[in-house]
């Protein structure tokens, strides 16, 4: 008999589910909205009323199906408990408890970018290694560390939190967590933006980039492919924070491949050689071998993620 998993990829719009063999197979991806109204008291019961219901509907019994996973948008710790979810409008809770009790079926849960990591690394850019940094490079930037075939959760659940590692203790404008100098104002899609803005200000050279109301990361990117001087500096400057600061986690996790996803990873493999030369200068001697990969798996890597959560008990 087939044995099954369910991957859950809980957003704050959106709710991404799939159903998968045990051997790692897609069998049927589909989404349900996020009801955040009321504290998100209805996110857990729409979640298992729609795994259910997808039971019933395969004509499947619990014992067919080996677990759950569900990758969700805040620091989880290692007993499944989510001391808050901002953007799910949730207080601390226990998901995994509370999913299983809904369904009757064993629940493992992550953080979102610590399981699409996992997820990248199981079935997409980093497939075939057991160590790796992924790096999502996005509104903000996200991340997840995984050593071992397992992601690093930390103490707190913070482990991976790439984004809010200080690259420029100089910096005076805060970040959204607070703190001033974090690599997400200057890797993210708007720091490289804000990057662009500062560069236009400070230089009267000729750009591709002079006379667009607002300057996006795919725009320098497309200028950089073109030959823009003042693109290339901005790109120079992105790359240096970003190169750096993997240098420092390398010296960490000894990754044997760094993946980089999200929006700005679109810029292709422009984006992987610039970053890898920053790298090679500032690696420890024994991490520079690390690979560079794109990730591949898009809006998918949460589900595959989540599935390999369970999968990986």
């Amino acid at each position: 008999m087939s044995k099954y998993c369910f991957g859950i990829d809980l957003g704050g719009t959106t709710v991404k589910c799939a159903l998968f063999l045990t051997d790692g197979t897609m069998e049927e991806k589909w989404e349900i909205k996020t009801h955040t109204e009321n504290n998100g008291e209805r996110i857990l019961p729409d979640i298992a009323k729609t795994i259910l219901d997808k039971m019933k509907e395969k004509h499947m019994d619990k014992e067919a199906v080996v677990g759950i996973g569900i990758g969700v948008p805040g620091p989880v710790g290692e007993n499944g408990e989510l001391p808050y979810a901002v953007n799910l409008h949730w207080g601390r809770k226990n998901i995994e408890e509370e999913l299983q009790n809904l369904t009757g079926i064993p629940v493992k849960a992550g953080n979102d970018a610590n399981v699409a990591a996992l997820g990248e690394m199981w079935k997409g850019g980093g497939q075939g290694a057991r160590n790796m940094i992924m790096v999502t490079l996005g509104t903000g930037v996200g991340g997840g560390i995984i050593i071992n075939e397992k992601i690093l959760t930390g103490a707190h659940g913070a482990g991976g939190e790439l984004g809010h590692a200080c690259v420029n203790p100089e910096e005076t404008v805060a970040c959204n967590c607070g703190n001033k100098g974090c690599l997400e104002q200057y890797a993210s899609a708007t720091g490289i933006a804000r990057l662009a803005k500062q560069a236009l200000a400070s230089s009267d050279a000729a750009s591709l980039l002079r006379g667009k109301e607002r300057v996006t990361a795919k725009d320098v990117f497309d200028a950089y492919k073109e030959q823009d001087a003042l693109a290339k500096e901005i790109v120079k400057e992105f790359s240096q924070y970003l190169g750096k600061a993997l240098a420092v986690f390398s010296c960490v996790a000894d990754p044997e491949i760094i993946v980089l996803g999200g929006g700005v990873s679109k810029a292709g493999q422009v984006l992987l050689d610039c970053v890898k030369e920053e790298f090679h200068k500032y690696a420890f001697p024994a991490c520079k071998e690390a690979g560079f990969a794109l990730a591949m798996l898009g809006n998918d890597a949460g589900v595959y993620g989540a599935a390999k959560l369970v999968l990986s008990e």
